[in-house]
């Protein structure tokens, strides 16, 4: 992808962030206070609460996308296998990656779940439990175990949710808390409460969800001050002008920036890293890029830290070739192996009493796991894993939401009367839904297309798989039993999942392709986030994910970051290959 020009070399400091969203806010927080100057590269602008005021413009920031990556300028190709032919994402699709200050933990709904003990060693108990048969291995599936457990992750998991104040209830069926939620749960409305009697009813074990949109106002450990939500219904895809959603610009970023270690950098997009000449096991700093002027920089570091959105992580240890690049033919290789996604079976319920469905916010909802993880039998099941129901009152903005039955015209009388009827009348349940690592779904470089500064763009391969189909019908027909418990006169199912497609929106619950473990011939990084051939390079995000939960992936994210954030600060003072305690 050719040569840089010369490019004006910096002072050196402890730690360079390359990214600050939630894992480079975090990571530089814990840095900083522990007495470490780090500099945090953002590629975008500066941004924080003033910044929202007028953020209730569904079209500016739900349709247009005011607060995402510019596509532009970077996106990345995708194809559903290799006999396909990659094309760009050239407009917001299936996910919306995050730019500017904060990243997408600006723009996130708040839902705040811990993944299950069984994620972390789910090749390991699947086969203790059901035997290797279970593993399916022979129709491509790779279950790896993380390399950590949920209980040694589960200290990290608490700090995180004490530095967001998450608004929760305890999971029976979830992994062990040493500690309560900091906040109580928010308001139960009407529509939970129906959806709390209906699944109880069926024998399941709803709760309310767990979320940042905080239930009251709280002061968390650092002396950061979140608001309480108003439950405006303007949480995914924009900023909080309240300060009431936990996000990275009213937590960990305002605590960095006290200690007097930390400098954001913004408009400063990492082109590369770069490996000490003198010694291959060590990074010497990154390479990047003013994008207001095009002047180029060297940071040099005694630690490089790779906090940004998965596919950007990838990318850069790609293009500064460090580790091997993953083939899928031979299965060599660990980078860019593992990646992905997320399903969605549920159904959509019409009632005829009218529900206030244009009031909520991000994180307000019940759910169950009756259906998650290994909670219930899989012993005459063809899928592993499953999801987590739930039903959320979010808030229907007008414009994008618009639910009517399968039969209604498309435009006319017919149409505007359904719209107008449905719109505070459809209530929907869904199972968000584990995917599980195949041999072919993977990321590598396209060979075609570059980004505005002459890198090539990064190429997803990815499709859904049988288990995928199946494990997607499941959750749906789980759905419709909800749904006609809840009492709707008419319930219509997902329809069955097909290929993966790049549109439409599905979710931002990107995962793989940087994984950790405890075998560098099939793993990136260790359970440090210690990259397994560059001692002091780290990279953390939900990259890192070995296969992708039936949850939203931010709090093990979070909790990963301050696993990472630890290991950085070890490293800092010790040096060298760090070990599990």
């Amino acid at each position: 992808w050719g040569e840089w020009l010369m490019a004006t070399e910096l002072d050196r400091v402890d730690v360079v962030t390359v990214g600050v969203g939630w894992t480079g806010g975090i990571v530089a927080a814990e840095a900083a206070k522990a007495g470490l100057q780090v500099v945090g590269l953002e590629r975008g602008r500066e941004r924080g609460t003033e910044d929202y005021q007028n953020i209730h413009d569904e079209y500016k920031y739900a349709i247009r996308y005011e607060l995402m990556q510019d596509v532009s300028k970077e996106t990345i190709t995708f194809r559903n296998n290799p006999d396909q032919r990659a094309l760009p994402m050239r407009q917001m699709g299936s996910f919306l990656l995050g730019e500017n200050l904060g990243g997408a933990g600006t723009h996130w709904n708040g839902q705040t779940w811990r993944f299950l003990p069984y994620d972390f060693e789910i090749r390991s108990m699947t086969e203790e439990k059901y035997g290797e048969e279970k593993l399916m291995e022979d129709e491509g599936y790779r279950l790896q175990d993380w390399g950590i457990t949920y209980d040694e992750l589960e200290p990290y998991f608490d700090k995180f949710e004490k530095t967001c104040g998450i608004s929760g209830e305890e999971n029976p069926l979830g992994g062990e808390r040493s500690d309560a939620y900091p906040t109580p749960p928010m308001i139960k409305t009407r529509i939970l409460e129906m959806f709390e009697e209906a699944s109880s009813g069926l024998g399941h074990s709803p709760i309310m969800m767990p979320s940042a949109n905080l239930s009251e106002q709280f002061e968390n450990p650092d002396g950061e001050t979140i608001a309480a939500c108003q439950y405006c219904a303007f949480c995914e895809r924009f900023g909080c002008e309240y300060g009431a959603k936990s996000s990275p610009e009213v937590t960990v970023i305002p605590t960095a920036r006290k200690t007097g270690n930390f400098e954001v950098r913004t408009h400063a997009n990492v082109v590369e890293i770069l490996t000490d000449e003198e010694d291959e096991s060590q990074v010497s700093g990154v390479r990047y890029v003013d994008t207001r002027t095009g002047e180029e920089f060297i940071q040099p570091a005694d630690v490089v830290v790779l906090n940004s959105y998965v596919f950007n992580n990838y990318k850069l240890l790609r293009v500064s070739d460090i580790g091997q690049q993953y083939d899928p033919e031979t299965e060599e290789g660990s980078l860019g192996r593992s990646y992905c996604y997320q399903i969605f079976g549920g159904a959509t319920g019409y009632f005829d009493e009218q529900f206030n469905t244009f009031m909520g916010a991000g994180a307000l909802g019940m759910a169950f796991d009756d259906f998650n993880g290994d909670n219930f039998d899989h012993a005459d099941l063809d899928f592993l894993h499953g999801g987590n129901i739930s039903i959320t009152q979010t808030g229907n903005r007008p414009i994008a939401t618009n639910r009517i039955r399968p039969d209604t015209p498309s435009w006319g009388s017919e149409f505007k009367k359904e719209s107008i009827e449905s719109y505070t009348r459809t209530l929907s349940v869904s199972g968000q839904g584990a995917t599980l690592p195949h041999k072919d779904n993977y990321l590598d470089l396209d060979e075609e297309y570059t980004d505005v500064y002459g890198v090539p763009l990064v190429q997803l391969t990815y499709n859904f798989k049988d288990q995928d189909r199946a494990r997607h019908k499941y959750l749906a027909e789980r759905s419709v039993e909800v749904l006609e418990e809840m009492g709707a006169s008419e319930v219509v199912q997902n329809s069955e999942l097909g290929d993966y497609s790049i549109v439409p929106y599905q979710s931002t619950h990107n995962t793989g392709g940087t994984i950790m473990g405890d075998d560098p011939e099939v793993s990136v990084v260790n359970n440090w986030l210690q990259h397994w051939d560059r001692d002091n390079l780290f990279v953390v995000g939900a990259g890192n994910f070995v296969h992708n939960g039936g949850y939203n992936p931010t709090a093990t994210v979070g909790a990963l970051a301050y696993r990472c954030a630890e290991g950085v600060i070890r490293f800092a003072e010790e040096g060298g290959r760090l070990e599990e305690e």
